[in-house]
């Protein structure tokens, strides 16, 4: 390789030097791994990217840069390291794009995929491009398709605590019933005796992956189903959308099977705290009983029907004076009598029409269903209300309620006028026990009378998986005689068929209207398509072994790489995909194939990069324009600009007026002889035209300045705002850092042999830079480079024993920079794989040692640094270690030893 010839002026060769090196690590597949058994692994992993039209702003590399620094120091300490980088390339808003400009998602996919990696390249990060996989590629979601068949073809079964084949629930159901299962009680004749539909809807109660009525919230405008985080105030948070709810059969994953997995998994994961907690609290698990109502109905008297309720506090059970079902209650049609219908009926549907649910703050809504449920003590008959506070999504969607220990109970009861019993406790042996005492005692008595029992549950639901739209992974399902089939995993995958209009039609999904949409037999296919998070839930498995044609991964790959030793993304993520991928990797780890159950060991939340807004005031009803300061003076509107024609808070007039047709004739009001602006920091966003794209600082100031900058704003995982005029100190300290080698057109790095405060210096910066990759706490290690070099200049050290080190400490996060360096000291290309983290004394480190002369027939030649608290027999071992020993005694015999501590060391040698 040709190597650049020095120069005094990083800043003019910065570029230069950066794009020399990407392109060494390219065509050099510099950072391009395979599973090397003689070497440990480290797999670091970046949250799967969707790549949006408009490109990376600088808020998106922060967590990419931190993940880079992590990969480039385990290289310098020699692991196997995998880095990739991928795109979760299916989605909601490609599709959108696309009707709206009747372009092909695939098309415009691919163009925001090309601009993503163009961006990533020129940031310069160690990624294994070989491995890039992109959801909407049919090679990668025929996996995601693959799993999916084997969702449906297995169950969770409650003895083993696994996943286990459907075909051994079937011989089960045959030769016994569902005894021992849970739910309906059903004999082994009765199953057997059912038509091959009314089997298969037995079946589908059981398998994960399984088809369902259920209410969701449906956006007419989008066409599709949005999951609750995706709705805001009734409206979609992608448009602005009404939002209402409508019952559609739709596929699920029962997720909540391995609610307790989830759980107790979280116990062994390095994460947060705080986003543990977060898990925790979504997986929502509560202790307590499951109690059974006779349903006083005449019609069932031979047969009754049991409404079952589940409580945390059975020990309340005499204050139940009314029961309260959900609108999407199973049980709603069998309860409501005769003369109740209509009512009932008109309030399920005004309340499913809305996507809004009722809260603590609005009034309550209900409706007397006509019937009665018999209390399971006391045999009292108990109204059975429905009402929207009770959510289908917790426990068993009904609630006994107790006015006088629950407001909400309290709110309904005082409404509609019911019945409060204020001294419940009073009238049983309950008044002198504890609350754990009282519910035990309930839970006995009903487990007795057989109308109740002891129960675990979660607030965890099963997860919706089929989408409305076009732009998604097909579901692997044909129909034949109504009955859901999937198709054979030798034919995956089941690709995206071409078509020109990707909106819905009557509320029927895009692929409804293609009349081939069907299996070659001619069997109709799946109209739906799968979740955005379909394609993110396995991924990193799938980086494992990429180009694998037979397998997801395959078993020598898992085995070596285990799993993601350390995952960066946004916390945003915790209640969703870190959910869903913990659910499929513990599936997958029952099958086999997963290595861990746990997916990712350690997670590291980034922050967020907020832009500075800049804002102009305009006078009500004119085209004059007011400085900030001066705007309290009138009646005005304030309106973002574009934060390129601002500089230090003053605004480019001319920019401004060329800027849009509206402002070509705007006139000022200054304020000495400038226009200020209204400067407030927020997210960055398009709408506020404050994004700055990392194309623009990379052009201007290099991409290690980049890197530099966006860890030192900061630690790594709290939100801090971007000062593109700050980022010039980034860029003078690499200046700073390169003069230490050059001086004008000279490399000026010496042999001399350091001083030992030089040596002081490097082992403390070394131990500092070290301990702090190795923490995350990046910006402490970009202050202590800062602080090293600005004393080595004073010290005008620039000797190569103090500097060679320093370019492998700032490797990881100067990459380009020190690559360059590293070459012109006489390195080896590339420094990740030829030099090793450097390592540091423990005695040059520690605060309390002195310089120590060491003489050989009383010359002095050499020093050691020694801790005030060595013996003498300590001593004589530091000399003997030191790497200047054997080159001055030379193997020649030491005749006597004289130490005398905290003075000298001297060494008599036979001539």
């Amino acid at each position: 390789m040709t190597s650049s010839p020095p120069v005094h002026s990083y800043a003019a060769r910065c570029a230069q030097i950066e794009k020399k090196w990407q392109n060494f690590w390219h065509t050099q597949r510099s950072f391009e791994v395979q599973e090397t058994p003689d070497k440990p692994k480290y797999y670091v992993l970046d949250m799967f990217p969707y790549p949006s039209g408009q490109g990376l702003h600088v808020g998106h590399p922060l967590g990419y840069i931190a993940s880079d620094i992590i990969a480039r120091s385990k290289w310098l300490e020699g692991y196997c390291v995998l880095h990739p980088m991928g795109f979760d390339a299916f989605g909601l808003p490609a599709e959108q794009y696309a009707i709206q400009t009747r372009n092909h998602p695939k098309l415009t996919t691919q163009a925001h995929m090309a601009r993503y990696e163009s961006q990533l390249r020129k940031i310069g990060f160690a990624y294994d491009w070989s491995r890039k996989i992109a959801t909407c590629d049919p090679a990668t979601y025929q996996w995601t398709q693959w799993i999916f068949i084997a969702l449906y073809h297995h169950y969770y079964c409650p003895k083993h605590q696994k996943a286990r084949p459907i075909s051994e629930l079937i011989s089960h159901l045959q030769a016994h019933g569902s005894q021992g299962l849970g739910g309906d009680v059903l004999s082994a004749n009765q199953f057997n005796s059912l038509s091959n539909y009314d089997r298969e809807m037995v079946l589908q109660r059981f398998r994960l992956a399984y088809l369902d009525d259920a209410f969701v919230n449906w956006c007419d405008e989008l066409g599709t189903v949005l999951a609750n985080d995706e709705v805001k105030d009734g409206l979609s948070v992608r448009g602005g959308h009404p939002v209402r709810q409508k019952k559609l059969k739709h596929w699920k994953l029962r997720v909540s099977a391995y609610a307790q997995r989830l759980l107790s998994g979280l116990d062994s994961l390095d994460w947060s705290e705080s986003l543990k907690s977060i898990q925790r609290h979504w997986l929502g698990k509560s202790v307590g009983t499951q109690v059974h109502f006779v349903i006083d109905s005449p019609s069932h008297s031979q047969n009754p029907l049991m409404l079952k309720v589940f409580t945390s506090r059975a020990d309340t059970i005499y204050g139940v004076t009314f029961l309260v079902i959900a609108p999407e209650h199973p049980l709603v049609h069998e309860i409501t009598t005769t003369d109740q219908k209509e009512h009932v009926h008109e309030y399920i549907q005004k309340v499913c029409e809305s996507s809004r649910r009722l809260t603590s703050t609005t009034t309550p809504t209900g409706v007397f269903t006509g019937g009665y449920g018999l209390h399971p003590l006391t045999g009292e008959p108990l109204e059975i209300w429905i009402s929207e506070y009770v959510l289908m999504d917790y426990g068993e969607g009904a609630i006994m309620a107790v006015p006088a220990d629950d407001s909400r109970d309290q709110q309904f009861a005082e409404h509609f006028g019911l019945r409060v019993i204020s001294n419940h406790k009073h009238q049983t042996e309950l008044e002198e026990m504890s609350i754990k005492q009282g519910c035990a005692l309930i839970t006995t008595q009903l487990e007795g009378k057989k109308l109740g029992c002891a129960q675990e549950t979660f607030r965890l639901r099963d997860a919706i998986f089929s989408r409305q739209r076009y732009w998604g992974e097909p579901i692997p399902i044909y129909y034949k005689d109504n009955i859901p089939m999937t198709l054979d995993p030798q034919d995956l995958p089941l690709e995206l068929p071409e078509i020109d209009d990707y909106a819905p039609k009557q509320g029927q999904p895009p692929l409804a209207t293609v009349s081939s949409w069907a299996t070659p037999e001619g069997y109709p296919l799946e109209y739906t398509t799968m979740p955005g998070y379909a394609g993110s839930s396995a991924y990193y498995l799938r980086y494992m072994d990429p180009h694998n044609s037979k397998q997801l991964v395959g078993r020598e790959a898992a085995h070596y790489w285990q799993d993601v030793d350390l995952y960066v993304g946004g916390a945003e993520h915790a209640t969703g995909h870190l959910i869903y991928a913990r659910f499929w990797n513990m599936f997958l780890y029952d099958l086999g194939i997963s290595a861990t159950e746990e997916p990712f060991r350690k997670l590291l939340n980034q922050g967020m990069i907020l832009g500075q807004s800049q804002y102009v005031h305009r006078i009500k009803g004119r085209q004059t324009f007011v400085s900030y300061g001066l705007h309290h003076q009138h009646s005005t509107q304030r309106i973002p600009v574009n934060v390129a024609f601002v500089h230090k808070g003053i605004l480019d007039q001319q920019a401004f007026k060329a800027w849009r047709d509206e402002f070509a004739d705007a006139e000022f009001i200054l304020d000495n002889n400038q226009f200020l602006c209204e400067s407030v920091v927020e997210k960055m966003s398009k709408s506020l035209y404050n994004t700055i794209t990392p194309d623009e600082i990379i052009d201007q100031y290099g991409a290690d300045t980049l890197r530099i900058y966006e860890m030192f704003l900061g630690p790594i995982d709290q939100t801090k705002p971007w000062s593109s005029e700050k980022i010039t100190g980034a860029h003078r300290f690499l200046s700073r850092f390169w003069r230490l080698f050059f001086n004008n057109n000279t490399l000026h790095v010496s042999s001399e042999e350091p001083t030992s405060q030089e040596r002081i210096l490097l082992h403390k910066t070394i131990k500092a830079v070290r301990e702090s990759t190795e923490t995350f706490h990046f910006n402490v290690a970009i202050s202590v480079l800062m602080s090293t070099t600005n004393e080595l200049h004073k010290l005008k050290c620039y000797k190569r024993d103090i500097l060679f080190p320093l370019v492998i400490l700032i490797a990881p996060y100067c990459p380009h920079l020190a690559e360059e360096l590293y070459e012109q000291l006489g390195g080896q290309p590339s420094i990740f794989h030829h030099a090793r983290w450097p390592d540091y004394d423990p005695i040059l480190v520690s605060d309390s040692v002195y310089e120590l002369p060491i003489s050989i027939n009383g010359k002095v030649k050499f020093k050691i640094m020694v801790p005030h608290s060595a013996t003498e027999d300590q001593i004589k071992q530091l000399v003997e270690s030191h790497h200047s020993f054997k080159d001055t005694v030379k193997e020649r015999p030491i005749i006597k030893w004289i130490i005398r501590p905290q003075a000298i060391v001297n060494l008599v040698i036979r001539p």
